[in-house]
């Protein structure tokens, strides 16, 4: 992996016009890079935006993994990063990205969160995922997970689950090599713990993960996901 590695940034999208903008605006101060929004059908002007400020649009049928596989389906980079719309990289993420994926044993790796809100229980939050990360391997997609479309392909891309797609994936890259965290973190919204509640949605992940390793089907998991978030919006 050469510090000028040709990154492909994936971001999916659904209606995230308010967060496009910026998302975008962060992966700019890399070099050779190219941005992929895949939109899943968004009623917004997330496309106009996206497409306004450069990024290669493509459509998708709705949903996260289906929309970052056709992402990566037509990414042409060295490596490939997906970014969630209310994510935003650190400069100079690249030169990270590459000198991460050289270390011997590496297969993939993520960034270090950080939530933009100065709560002090999202303190506790991040310090959570710093923990969960390096100590059992475990980053979530929204720490901007990168890897190599070779090792992509390998494990058999994202699995195309209503949810917990990046939960799983993590899991088969754990049994592939290393995975590294980049101790800069990327900066990401405070939306969805601030609409529940930080010790709401901070359990309910917890009962999302535990029910998903015993063998709850996603699509239940997600159908409690969904009734949990629309009776609070």
């Amino acid at each position: 992996m050469q510090q000028t590695a040709n990154i492909s940034i994936i971001i999916p999208t659904l209606n995230e016009a308010d967060n496009i903008s910026g998302a975008i605006a962060s992966t700019q101060s890399g070099k050779n890079i190219e941005v992929i929004v895949v939109d899943g059908g968004s009623s917004d002007d997330t496309i106009k935006i996206a497409q306004s400020l450069g990024a290669k649009v493509i459509s998708s049928p709705p949903g996260r993994a289906k929309q970052m596989n056709a992402g990566a389906a037509v990414a042409s980079g060295d490596v490939l990063l997906f970014l969630h719309a209310d994510t935003r990289l650190p400069v100079g993420f690249d030169i990270l990205i590459c000198t991460a994926l050289q270390q011997p044993g590496v297969v993939a790796g993520a960034f270090d969160l950080q939530i933009d809100h100065p709560a002090f229980g999202l303190r506790l939050v991040e310090l959570g995922v710093k923990w969960r990360s390096r100590f059992f391997q475990m980053p979530y997609g929204d720490q901007a997970i990168f890897l190599t479309p070779e090792i992509f392909q390998k494990i058999g891309n994202f699995p195309e689950l209503p949810i917990m797609e990046d939960f799983e994936l993590i899991r088969r890259l754990n049994s592939t090599g290393r995975i590294v965290i980049i101790s800069t973190p990327v900066v990401t919204s405070a939306r969805r713990w601030l609409q529940k509640g930080i010790v709401k949605t901070t359990l309910l992940n917890q009962i999302i993960v535990l029910a998903y390793l015993f063998g709850v089907s996603p699509a239940r998991i997600r159908s409690w996901y969904r009734r949990e978030k629309f009776k609070h919006n």
